[in-house]
């Protein structure tokens, strides 16, 4: 990965780390490492390419929580 990519995934680490927010780090693709970040009510997907570019995309939560009865629609609604 280049200086530019590697530098901002350990600078944006390190502001989830002071601010205490909880991530998680994933390679999906070859051009790219995501950081999940998890805070209440939301988490983040930041994409952090090789060329040092950064794409953030916000997941919320609508508040609802359902029962176990709903996991097996869910799965079957993204199954493959």
């Amino acid at each position: 990965m280049k200086s530019g990519g590697t530098e901002k995934i350990f600078s944006i680490i390190e502001s989830l780390q002071q601010a205490k927010i909880s991530y998680t780090l994933s390679v999906s693709r070859e051009d790219a490492v995501t950081i999940l970040a998890l805070v209440p009510g939301h988490y983040w997907e930041i994409d952090v390419y090789k060329n040092g570019d950064v794409e953030v995309e916000v997941f919320s939560s609508n508040g609802e929580i359902m029962d176990e009865s709903q996991l097996a629609a869910l799965i079957t609604k993204f199954s493959d």
